[in-house]
């Protein structure tokens, strides 16, 4: 993933609330905790936050992509005006690669590099660029994982020129803007500023025949099915990354990766907090107030769950086990109770009704300072 630009704007570490040498265990303790305190289905509303703590944890957790973010934070805003703009970057971002800098540096101040590595750095080898797709599961499969097919528009090699952008039988030809370096130099007095040659992006070569199917890009856009492993226990507006599925990268360099948005379709009967499954049952009074053992459903088969005497409407009970499976262990199921008052009664319903008042003890709002 290249850098965002909100690499240079947000502390990670902030938002996850450790210290910028904290340690794997010690970043994925937190990036739990905190998610599961935030997440929506257990906090409502927290929707904007839990992303956050999300994004922060995708890169902070990937040890290559948490290096790339101190050497960018480190940096400062100087590194903002680097890059080429593109969609992995969101709207106004940038595709920001740490070597860059190298490059600005040795011609800003012309030292340390001669201008054949400026050449070559600026038209040499790019990774591509990121890929990001939505996947729609059912809750089901998101509680067993799948191996789902995703559809992706993405650039690729030519096939009829191989990428090099000129009709087949055909070369590029020596950019005359540049004289075949990529670079253009403007002289300011104690130091020269370098800049990529517009006229052929830093490649020096410009090709004069362009290719009839890509039209001198080197790269076609089509659309692919890539195959993507989802997760047992996988949740909504989880982020896959799959890598190397994203846009092909430039002049040789390696392809982006692709990152699949799981959305998950609401179960009927369960709702989902973390690890755990959430279901409503509705009981009768007499089975509240007497006890009661009462079957209710899960995900594999029905389980039986004793109701004790004098239950209140909202008593959750807890069965362990039958909740979500991640690896060898799971999460439980929450059963709560809804007492369920009838519309109407039968004459010897209303009669039995009727003989508990009158046998009933002393009033449920006794200690509001009332007696009816």
């Amino acid at each position: 993933m290249a850098p965002q630009r909100e690499w240079f704007d947000t502390d990670y570490y902030k938002v996850l609330g450790v210290s910028p040498e904290a340690t794997e265990k010690e970043l994925t303790r937190a990036y739990r905790k905190l998610a599961k305190q935030y997440h929506p289905d257990a906090n409502p509303g927290s929707e904007d936050r839990f992303k956050q703590i999300s994004g922060a944890y995708e890169v902070l957790g990937d040890p290559e992509k948490r290096k790339e973010y101190d050497e960018v934070r480190r940096l400062g805003p100087l590194a903002g005006g680097l890059g080429r703009r593109g969609p992995a970057a969101g709207n106004g971002g940038f595709d920001f690669h740490i070597d860059d800098l190298g490059d600005l540096f040795g011609s800003i101040f012309n030292r340390g590099r001669d201008q054949r590595t400026t050449t070559s750095s600026w038209g040499g080898p790019r990774r591509g660029q990121d890929v990001e797709t939505e996947l729609h599961l059912s809750f089901n499969d998101s509680i067993e994982g799948v191996v789902a097919a995703v559809n992706v528009v993405t650039g690729a090699p030519c096939h009829t020129c191989n990428g090099s952008g000129s009709r087949p039988g055909s070369i590029p030809v020596t950019c005359p803007r540049c004289n075949g370096t990529g670079i253009l130099n403007d002289n300011q007095g104690l130091f020269s500023l370098a800049s990529p040659c517009p006229e052929c992006h830093g490649r020096g070569l410009k090709v004069t025949d362009p290719c009839p199917t890509c039209n001198g890009s080197g790269v076609e856009r089509s659309q692919r099915q890539v195959k993507v492993r989802i997760p047992a226990g996988v949740e909504d507006g989880q982020r896959i990354r799959v890598k190397g599925r994203g846009e092909a990268g430039e002049n040789g360099g390696p392809a982006g990766d692709l990152y699949v948005v799981v959305h998950v379709k609401p179960h009927p009967l369960f709702g989902r907090k973390g690890r755990n499954l959430t279901l409503r049952v509705p009981i009768t009074f007499p089975e509240a107030a007497l006890g009661a053992d009462i079957t209710v459903p899960s995900l594999t088969e029905p389980v039986t769950l004793r109701i004790p005497p004098g239950t209140p409407s909202g008593k959750t009970f807890r069965v362990k086990g039958r909740g979500v499976r991640s690896g060898s262990s799971a999460g439980d199921l929450l059963v709560t109770t809804d007492l369920v008052v009838p519309p109407a009664l039968n004459d010897d319903e209303r009669k039995a009704l009727e003989a508990l008042a009158r046998a009933g003890g002393e009033s449920p709002r006794e200690h509001l300072g009332v007696t009816s």
